[in-house]
């Protein structure tokens, strides 16, 4: 198999461990290990308290697919496996497609939801957001691409990175289309659940079709990436066989005390959410009036889901060049469009972090010590 570097966690590794500020992280704000371990109730307490540090269960420790297919209505433990995410993404690939097979994937993405199909020798045909209708993903270009040999649809709602969100007609209109040309559907939902009007919640892609297979897991949402858990569900018990054996090449089981933080993590999903999408919330009002300020240089489309926004330079800038000059000058990490393998016109921004409005700051102070106004 033959893979390209993958961009943006090349350019993250270069600075995210040594700049002092970032705009563009696509989590939460991370929960420290004693406040999660303080939300414990008492049978999670014991649990972790008594842990021994052995194997897991390949497919994830029982109570944690319990708390999972809770999350789902339908499911039970036997529609989930325990993977890291990035794990499930490659497990699922690897399972479903085959050289010479055809993908439909949307662009721009998270690399590895096109560029693994790819390396197995797949041709894969972008499913553009369109920035000019507010990132909307195309039915009518959808129904187009469908050829004889397609096997895979991969759709991700809310989509990283400009955070579009269909209407629920829209999602079950594509969903049929998948449905009726009989293809596999690999439904990435990191950030489901991250819904500021929770009427907003499209389903998950597992309750409304036999052959999709949904992705999810504690990085996003919970604020919890350090866990490295995450999951897949589908009805396909055929797929899920395959897929937990395709594990055993790759992590065989997960980390044991990870399991249970994830699993204290989803017992306390409530208070968790609400207070990560106040904060998502409260960090895009400060951004919009940044915008307004410079609507000169950026303009952005206002997501109604998830943590991440895909905003244009205005100005002409490279914004590769312009998140170069940032970082080296500023010391904020923001990340360009590039990375994405999309244009050079447009950055990511996350609003997860606590740190966001200092950060901003920072890139505004800088914006104006260097911008003839």
């Amino acid at each position: 198999m033959e893979i390209k570097n993958f961009e943006i966690e090349r350019y993250f590794a270069r600075y995210e461990f040594s700049v002092q500020y970032q705009l563009s992280p696509s989590d939460c704000e991370p929960l420290s290990q004693k406040k999660l371990i303080d939300m414990a109730n008492p049978q999670a307490r014991s649990l972790w308290d008594n842990l021994h540090l052995g194997y897991t269960e390949s497919r994830g420790n029982p109570l944690l697919r319990s708390e999972i297919a809770g999350l789902y209505t339908g499911l039970k433990d036997d529609n989930v496996l325990v993977a890291a995410p990035e794990e499930g993404i490659f497990l699922a690939m690897n399972t479903i497609l085959r050289s010479g097979d055809h993908v439909i994937a949307p662009y721009p993405a998270y690399q590895s939801l096109y560029e693994i199909a790819r390396g197995l020798g797949c041709e894969v045909t972008p499913w553009e957001g369109e920035e000019q209708k507010g990132w909307k993903f195309d039915l009518d270009f959808l129904k187009d691409s469908m050829r004889h040999n397609t096997k895979l649809v991969v759709m991700n709602f809310p989509h990283n990175p400009t955070g579009y969100l269909p209407s629920l007609k829209e999602f079950r209109e594509m969903v049929d289309i998948v449905a009726a040309q009989g293809a596999y559907l690999f439904s990435d939902e990191m950030y489901r659940m991250l819904e500021f009007d929770p009427q907003d919640r499209l389903p998950s892609a597992t309750e409304e079709y036999d052959k999709a297979v949904s992705l999810s897991g504690m990085s996003k949402v919970f604020g919890l990436p350090g866990l490295r858990i995450g999951w897949l569900t589908t009805q396909d018990k055929k797929l899920m066989d395959g897929v937990a054996n395709f594990k055993d090449y790759t992590t065989i089981c997960s980390s044991a005390p990870s399991e249970i933080l994830a699993i204290i993590g989803l017992q306390n999903k409530d208070g968790i959410i609400r207070e990560n999408i106040q904060r998502i919330q409260e960090n895009m009002n400060i951004f919009d009036d940044f915008t307004t300020r410079h609507q000169d240089l950026f303009s952005w489309i206002r997501p109604k889901a998830g943590s991440v926004a895909f905003p244009k330079i205005r100005s002409g800038e490279d914004s590769y060049q312009f998140c170069e000059r940032v970082v080296s000058e500023a010391g904020v990490l923001v990340i360009p469009s590039s990375v994405f393998d999309y244009d050079r016109q447009h950055i990511r921004v996350g609003f997860g972090r606590a740190a966001f409005p200092e950060a901003l700051n920072v890139l505004e102070d800088y914006l104006f010590r260097t911008l003839p106004y």
